[in-house]
C-alpha cells in the first residue's frame, strides 16, 4: 500500500446527521472523527438542523482542528465519488471540504489524478 494515500476522508450523510471520518488505511483505524450527532455540536445548530450545509461546515471546522491535533499531514478524498453518492448532498460536501481547507488541512483530490 502506498504511504502517499495513507489518510482518507470518508463522509456519511443520513437524513438527520453528518459524520466525517479520517481513516488510516495502513491499519484500518479511524484517526479523527466529527459528527453532528455530538452533543457539543448538536446544541449549537439553529433550530436543531443537524444535516444542512451550515452543519456540514461546522463538522468540517471541528474535524480540521482534530486532524491538526493528530498531526496528519494531508488527507485524500475522491470528491467525484462522494458527489456521486447523492444528489442532495452536493452543497453539504462542498461546505465540509471548504471548511477543512479553510482550517489549514491539505486535501488531495483523487478524482483529478
Amino acid at each position: 500500500m502506498s504511504l502517499t494515500k495513507r489518510y482518507v476522508l470518508k463522509l456519511f450523510f443520513s437524513l438527520k446527521y453528518i459524520t466525517a471520518n479520517v481513516v488510516d488505511r495502513n491499519n484500518g483505524r479511524i484517526v479523527s472523527s466529527a459528527s453532528s450527532v455530538e452533543a457539543a455540536l448538536k446544541h449549537g445548530f439553529e433550530c436543531n438542523r443537524t444535516c444542512n450545509a451550515k452543519a456540514a461546515a461546522v463538522v468540517g471546522e471541528v474535524l480540521a482542528m482534530r486532524i491538526k491535533v493528530e498531526g496528519v499531514p494531508q488527507i485524500h478524498c475522491n470528491v467525484k465519488k462522494e458527489l456521486d453518492k447523492g444528489l442532495k448532498n452536493h452543497t453539504k460536501i462542498w461546505a465540509l471540504i471548504t471548511a477543512l481547507r479553510n482550517g489549514g488541512i491539505k486535501i488531495v483530490d483523487d478524482s483529478v489524478l
